[in-house]
């Protein structure tokens, strides 16, 4: 959903010629896996942050396209909505000291970009859900001007047809309907992307979907929507629902959300895209004019645009992404469980974990996900957004253990281990995972500080409101210090 595409009308026609081409995708795909067509030899990874924009007083900027004029970066996009923007960070190798390049690169654009943003009376806030964020701010007004963001909100509404019904039990209770997509907008992530092989593919994304409750209760940091208290990710819920094309008709019949986990576990890449194409109709049948069959047949690299948007309008958790690069197609494991935040250094212990854990989950002989059901991944991740790092998890060996217990002693030496095979430096990962540790010594994430922050805000004698926008304010000085969360002070 990264492309442009400009606003319009869609004939059943369109659909029909849409479905046909998108089929003719991905049987060229398969023909390029069986081929083994792909750039895999020197694996990169990436990572794209979701921020917010705020005022001094904590609340949303609506000014993201004068905040990309001054910044003048294509690193930096527009985001859903107005008071969103995103940074997409440079692909680099994590050998050596790759880590502490891709850490300083985020960093210098971020302060460089942010400067420029204070001068429309704007700063950046990196956090799962802005706290001060009420239904005013979610509406069709506040979406950018994009042709792109329009259509995708109509197109959601017109396949749903009727408001988003939107209903989380947490801590406290929310139930709220909204007439545009723009809920969605509350929800900002951290990406991360690993170039995989064909071959490795299925045992990276089987690993990283057992990986996903784990990451989700160390990395919560979304405990607030519309001034209540719900889940500590209260962002999984929110996005699953803020872009739900279903009715309550369909989901009673067991129609597949557009936000999903998935279903099982996959022995091939194809599966994915595959189940895009048998379960999803299209929400944006915008057709390409290359043919992929002659560019194929030519030896050449198809772009398969069809099948790529169409991938990008599922919002699996843990999707996979065909791409090309200077000609040469790679595919990618795109990790989209963790909002963004709390601070710079937060971001890249989060992404440490994950790529040592996954390596070396992904490599073993008796791997783990032959040893839990699918359900049971899913439950883990369920449990990890509704409590946070106070949430239990099953693991193989283990059984339900709290998830900081199983971090320290079973996930941190597997990601030891897998930052050493990818030859990261010592210090490096030393930093890095020590900062995974004193998150689970501590208890304290992104989402237990911001909770308890509120409670003693309120505490003192701050009204709801109030005490939100004070802990923004000051979660905003935490993070500009680029301080791991669990050092926070209240």
């Amino acid at each position: 959903m990264g492309e442009d595409v400009a606003g319009r009308v869609f004939t059943r026609e369109d659909r029909q010629k849409y479905r046909e081409k998108v089929h003719r995708c991905l049987d060229v795909f398969a023909r390029m896996l069986a081929e083994s067509r792909f750039d895999f030899e020197q694996p990169m990874t990436g990572m794209e942050v979701e921020l917010n924009l705020v005022d001094d007083d904590g609340q949303p900027s609506l000014r993201n396209a004068e905040v990309l004029q001054r910044i003048d970066d294509p690193a930096f996009v527009a985001e859903l909505a107005q008071f969103n923007l995103e940074i997409n960070v440079r692909p680099r190798s994590l050998i050596a000291d790759g880590a502490v390049g891709l850490e300083g690169d985020l960093r210098a654009q971020l302060n460089s970009a942010n400067a420029q943003a204070r001068q429309t009376g704007a700063g950046f806030m990196m956090i799962g859900i802005l706290p001060t964020l009420m239904p005013e701010h979610l509406t069709s007004e506040s979406l950018s001007a994009n042709p792109r963001y329009a259509l995708l909100d109509e197109q959601m509404l017109l396949a749903r047809g009727e408001d988003l019904h939107i209903e989380i039990e947490g801590v406290e209770s929310l139930e709220t309907y909204a007439d545009s997509i723009a809920p969605e907008a509350a929800c900002t992530s951290v990406q991360f992307h690993l170039q995989v092989s064909p071959d490795e593919f299925a045992a990276h994304w089987n690993a990283a979907q057992c990986l996903a409750g784990v990451q989700v209760a160390l990395g919560a940091n979304s405990p607030y929507f519309c001034g209540r208290e719900l889940w500590r990710e209260t962002r999984i819920a929110l996005f699953t629902q803020a872009t739900d094309t279903r009715p309550a008709e369909l989901k009673a019949q067991g129609v597949r959300p557009r936000v999903w986990f998935g279903e099982r576990w996959i022995t091939s890449v194809f599966d994915l895209f595959e189940e895009n194409l048998r379960y999803f109709p299209a929400l944006l049948p915008i057709l390409d004019r290359e043919d992929p069959v002659a560019v194929h047949d030519a030896g050449g690299t198809p772009h398969l645009q069809e099948l790529r948007l169409h991938n990008g309008t599922v919002w699996r958790w843990n999707r996979p992404v065909y791409d090309v690069v200077e000609g040469r197609p790679h595919l990618r494991v795109e990790n989209r469980v963790l909002p963004s935040g709390p601070s710079v250094v937060d971001v890249m212990a989060n992404g440490a974990l994950y790529y040592g854990a996954l390596r070396v989950l992904a490599a073993q002989d008796r791997p783990v996900w032959t040893q839990m059901s699918f359900h049971t991944a899913e439950d883990n991740f369920t449990e990890a957004a509704v409590k946070g790092i106070h949430a239990t998890q099953y693991w193989p060996g283990y059984g339900e253990v709290p998830v900081a217990e199983l971090v320290l002693r079973r996930i941190l030496p597997l990601a030891h281990q897998g930052l050493r095979e990818w030859g990261v430096d010592d210090a490096v990962r030393e930093r890095l995972l020590g900062v995974i540790e004193g998150r689970c010594i501590t208890e304290r994430n992104g989402a237990a500080w911001q909770v308890a922050t509120v409670h003693r805000l309120e505490e003192q004698g701050m009204d709801r409101l109030s005490a939100l926008a004070e802990m923004t304010r000051r979660y905003v000085e935490h993070m500009h210090a680029n301080e791991p969360v669990h050092t926070w002070s209240h």
